[in-house]
């Protein structure tokens, strides 16, 4: 077997591109798209890891925070599916 080296953030969008979830009886992607902006201390490195996936995750990068999360709920509700939404800063 071998072994695979990855950073923490290959690791992440590795595992973030392959979680699954089941409800109403649907099978669909757990996550099927990331949002963010960059700039923040907690996405070292996450930018070049999401490059490499090629597209396996995809990500949209919005130039205003609070039309990041109203695009997030409005997909959601549009799909019936759940919306997570996180911020750092003050």
């Amino acid at each position: 077997m071998r072994t695979v080296r990855l950073t923490t953030a290959q690791a992440l969008v590795r595992f973030l591109g392959v979680q699954y979830s089941e409800r109403d009886g649907q099978r669909r992607r757990a996550i099927p798209a990331m949002f963010g902006i960059f700039g923040h201390g907690n996405v070292c490195g996450l930018g070049e890891a999401l490059t490499e996936a090629g597209g396996a995750l995809p990500f949209h990068q919005p130039k205003h925070e609070q039309a990041m999360v109203h695009t997030a709920l409005g997909y959601a509700k549009a799909t019936r599916r759940l919306a997570s939404t996180s911020r750092c800063g003050p």
